[in-house]
């Protein structure tokens, strides 16, 4: 993921006549106590990548802000489920969203009928972590690189299927884009999350799917998963023996996406500030660090302004690539 390297007010400035600076917090006031308990509310079904992420930080971020915080799924529609409960919460920290990148910035683009706007009906909190998906096959599928898969693809116009975490999901542009830049034809199969999606490919349900490292690594090192190529422009520290996209054959092909802390729309500045300064010091813990890149995340850490401009950013991006795309 590109670093961002802007000052406050250079970040403030591009946030100036957008939409997200209607979900920054808008006063500020004396420090208020915490929620005995915080739920931290996750879009995904458990067992997927999104959940083992917030579970690995939920009890760390707890530690930090003096108060418990439990992971609370909310699966459907991609994440927007659990990001509308968070929307429609009240604003006092009680129920916090563990938003994924999808969720934020390309559902917005696909769903007709998205029952909350990202940017109007969340505050930014804090980033946290980035992330590269991987190609993973069944072991079945009679293909070892990229170039064989595209052969084969080619051979069976539609007929080779390949799984999600749903419609417009990070995971289901990486093959609809895999389409586009390759001329193949694949056909999408949606599921409730990535973890059931996975398991179906190492079942041989449906041959293929994009995954995030975290999630199939374990699968790819015990030989139940072969793994084709990862997404991003460089080799993954994780993977370093699976090539990238680029250089299987596909020139330009770089995807990735990333996590971050919301509440609701109009959260105290006091309390936007105070979350934010547990985070980044969650993240600056050496065990917390180490298992995230032990699972392939790379730390991304920042003030509240950070996660609010990639979120816009990232939004005008998917935009041009998940035309002609829609969900329900």
């Amino acid at each position: 993921m590109p670093s961002l390297e802007l000052s406050r007010r250079q970040l403030m400035a591009a946030l100036a006549g957008s939409a997200a600076l209607a979900a920054l917090p808008h006063r500020a006031s004396a420090q208020q106590p915490l929620p005995p308990l915080i739920k931290l509310v996750v879009g995904y079904s458990a067992g997927g990548p999104v959940d083992g992420a917030a579970r690995l930080l939920a009890p760390a971020l707890g530690q930090e802000l003096g108060t418990q915080v439990i992971v609370d799924n909310r699966p459907g529609a991609a994440g927007s489920l659990g990001g509308n409960a968070v929307a429609k919460a009240p604003p006092d920290g009680a129920m916090l969203f563990f938003g994924a990148s999808p969720t934020i910035t390309i559902n917005p683009n696909v769903q007709r009928s998205m029952p909350f706007d990202p940017m109007k009906d969340l505050t930014p909190l804090a980033p946290l972590v980035d992330y590269t998906n991987v190609l993973v096959v069944n072991n079945d599928l009679p293909v070892r690189t990229v170039g064989e898969l595209l052969a084969y693809a080619r051979s069976k116009p539609g007929k080779l299927f390949y799984g999600s975490a749903g419609v417009g999901a990070s995971n289901h542009l990486s093959g609809a884009l895999l389409e586009k830049m390759s001329g193949v034809q694949l056909t999408h199969v949606p599921y409730k999350g990535s973890a059931p999606a996975l398991a179906d490919v190492m079942a041989g349900t449906v041959p293929m799917m994009f995954d995030i490292i975290a999630t199939s690594r374990p699968f790819i090192q015990s030989g139940k998963l072969r793994a084709l190529a990862v997404t991003s422009r460089q080799r993954n520290r994780m993977l370093p023996d699976v090539p990238t996209m680029i250089e299987s054959g596909v020139p330009g092909y770089d995807v990735g996406g990333w996590f971050g802390l919301y509440g609701p729309a109009r959260m105290d500045a006091a309390l936007v500030a105070r979350v934010n300064a547990a985070a980044q010091k969650m993240l600056a813990r050496e065990d917390i660090a180490n298992r995230l890149r032990e699972q392939g995340y790379d730390v991304w850490s920042g003030a509240p302004e950070v996660l609010a401009t990639k979120g816009v950013s990232d939004r005008k991006l998917w935009a041009s690539a998940s035309k002609g795309i829609e969900a329900e």
